[in-house]
C-alpha cells in the first residue's frame, strides 16, 4: 500500500513539525518522516486543524528541514505486535527488539491505547499476591486487579526493590500462569543493565516481558513505553488467562516528557508547568489495571515514582495517589539507618488490604495481627520522639517495652536481604514473636483465640 507523499512542512520547533495541506489526517496517527540525508523516522500526530497537522517526532527533529524533507502518514496509530513468544524478550521504549534475538512474528497487531475497560465488566480484586516483603505481604498487601504505587525519592533503592518484586512476586493456592510486564522510562545505562542482568542471572526473564526507554532515548518515545508495556500485558491477562503484575518504574520521568511536549506545543501550564490534563493522562495508565468478569487473567500494576525533593505534595505523587489504591512509601531515613527496604509503613497504605487477607486468603488471624502490629509501632514511635525529648528515663515501663518493639520491629521485620524471599507464613511469625515481647494486656486488637493459638510462650504466661 502506497501512501501520499508531502512536501509542504512549514515548520519545525522542538520534537515538533508542522506539515500542511494534508487530507484525510486522523489524531495520534503514525507518520513516517523522510529528512534530505534518505533517513527516516517516525512520528504520530499530535493535532489536526482542517488540513494542517502536527507531528510528535520520535527522534527528535535533528536533521529535519522545511526544504528537502517530506511526511507521509501510515493509516494507523502506533501499534504492537504480539503473541506468547513475548515473553523472555528485551524490547527498547518503541517496542523493537534488542536482545539481539529474533523478531517477534505476531498473533495480531494491537493499538498501543488499548481499550478502556467497562466499569460494570471489571470485577472487584480480591486475591493475595505475595511479593515475599514483609512489610507490602503483613502491612500493605497487594490485591490481584490492584493498583499500588511506591513513592519513592533520588538516591533511594526503589530500583532494587522492583527487581525483587519482579523475581518474587506469586500468587499463592493457584496454578494459574504468572507473568511481570516491566516498563522502564528515561533511566541510565547502568540501571537497565542491572535490571536486564538481574532478570536474566535470576531466571525472572522467563517469565517477563521488558520494554527499556534509556535517559538519552528520545523524550517522545517515553510517552508509548508505558502503554506498550500494558498493551502487552493487556494480551497476556485477556487473551492468554496469565495474572500479570506489571513494574512501570520511573513515572517521575514520564511526566516530565509530558511537560516538555506540552512545552513545545505552548499549551497554558499547570501546576509546576506540568499539562492541565496531566491526571487525565496518568488515569489512562492506572486505569488499564484491573480483572475483568468472564476473563481468568488479571492485571496488577506497580507504578514507582521518585517524589522531587521528597515532596509528596508534589503533581505526580499527588494525582497518583488519587487515582490508585493507596501507596508504598519508601523512607529516607530508615535508608540513613541502614534498613533494606526501607518502607516506612505508617504512612503507607494499601486500600485494598482488607480484602485480600483473613481466612481463605492468607491467614484468619492476618487482619487481627495487622491491626495490632501497626497500633504497637505507631506507639513506639511515639515513645521514640519522647525519648528524644524527655529521655528515656522519663517514659512509663509499657512504653519502653514499645519503643523497643518499634526498634525491633525496624530490624527483624522490616529489613530483610536482597535475595530473601520471605513467605506470609513467615511474616506472620515473625510479628508473632514481637508482639510477644509486649504484656498481653495491650495486644487489645487481637481475639484471645487468636492470641491463646499464635502467641508465643513467654507472652501467653504474663
Amino acid at each position: 500500500m502506497t501512501f501520499k507523499k508531502y512536501l509542504s512542512i512549514t515548520e519545525v520547533v522542538g520534537p515538533l513539525i508542522l506539515v500542511e495541506n494534508t487530507e484525510g489526517i486522523k489524531y495520534e496517527e503514525l507518520a513516517e518522516i523522510e529528512l534530505p540525508s534518505g533517513e527516516h523516522q517516525l512520528g504520530r500526530v499530535l493535532e489536526v486543524n482542517q488540513d494542517k497537522a502536527l507531528v510528535q517526532s520520535f527522534g527528535g527533529t535533528s536533521g529535519v528541514s522545511v526544504k528537502g524533507s517530506s511526511a507521509r502518514f501510515l493509516g494507523r496509530g502506533i501499534e504492537l505486535g504480539v503473541s506468547s513468544d513475548l515473553l523472555g524478550r528485551i524490547f527498547d521504549g518503541l517496542g523493537r527488539p534488542i536482545d539481539d534475538g529474533p523478531a517477534i512474528i505476531p498473533d495480531k497487531m494491537l493499538n498501543i491505547n488499548g481499550n478502556p475497560i467497562n466499569p460494570y465488566a471489571r470485577n472487584y480484586p480480591s486475591e493475595f499476591i505475595q511479593t515475599g516483603f514483609s512489610a507490602i505481604d503483613g502491612l500493605n498487601t497487594l490485591v490481584r486487579g490492584q493498583k499500588l504505587p511506591i513513592f519513592s525519592a533520588a538516591g533511594l533503592p526503589h530500583s532494587r526493590i522492583a527487581a525483587q518484586i519482579a523475581r518474587q512476586a506469586r500468587v499463592l493456592g493457584s496454578q494459574e500462569k504468572f507473568a511481570v510486564v516491566f516498563g522502564a522510562m528515561g533511566i541510565t545505562f547502568e540501571e537497565a543493565n542491572f535490571f536486564i542482568s538481574d532478570f536474566q542471572k535470576t531466571g525472572a526473564i522467563e517469565r517477563a516481558v521488558l520494554f527499556m526507554n534509556l535517559a538519552n532515548d528520545p523524550a517522545i518515545e517515553r510517552i508509548a513505553t508505558p502503554r506498550l508495556a500494558l498493551t502487552a500485558a493487556e494480551y497476556l491477562a485477556f487473551e492468554l488467562d496469565m495474572q500479570v503484575l506489571v513494574i512501570l518504574t520511573d513515572m517521575t520521568n514520564y511526566c516530565e516528557a509530558l511537560r516538555e511536549v506540552s512545552a513545545a506545543r505552548k499549551e497554558i501550564p499547570g501546576r509546576r508547568g506540568y499539562p492541565g490534563y496531566l491526571y487525565t493522562d496518568l488515569s489512562m495508565i492506572y486505569e488499564r489495571a484491573g480483572r475483568i468478569r468472564g476473563k481468568k487473567g488479571s492485571i496488577t500494576q506497580i507504578p514507582i515514582l521518585t517524589m522531587p525533593e521528597d515532596d509528596k505534595t508534589h503533581p505526580i505523587p499527588d494525582l497518583t495517589g488519587y487515582i490508585t489504591e493507596g501507596q508504598i512509601i519508601i523512607s529516607r531515613s530508615l535508608h540513613r539507618k541502614g534498613i533494606y527496604p526501607p518502607i516506612d509503613v505508617l504512612p503507607s497504605l494499601s486500600r485494598l488490604r482488607d480484602k485480600g487477607i483473613g481466612e481463605e486468603r492468607t491467614r484468619a488471624d492476618h487482619p487481627n495481627w495487622a491491626s495490632q502490629i501497626f497500633a504497637s509501632y505507631a506507639r513506639g514511635k511515639e515513645a521514640q520522639e519522647l525519648a528524644t525529648i524527655l529521655g528515656e528515663a522519663a517514659l512509663s515501663p509499657v512504653d519502653r517495652q514499645h519503643l523497643l518493639f518499634a526498634n525491633r520491629f525496624e530490624q527483624e521485620f522490616v529489613q530483610q536481604g536482597e535475595y530473601e524471599d520471605r513467605s506470609i507464613e513467615k511474616t506472620l511469625e515473625i510479628g508473632w514473636s514481637l508482639l510477644a515481647e509486649l504484656p498481653r494486656l495491650e495486644l487489645k486488637r487481637i481475639k484471645d483465640e487468636y492470641l491463646d493459638k499464635y502467641l508465643p510462650e513467654k507472652s501467653k504466661a504474663e
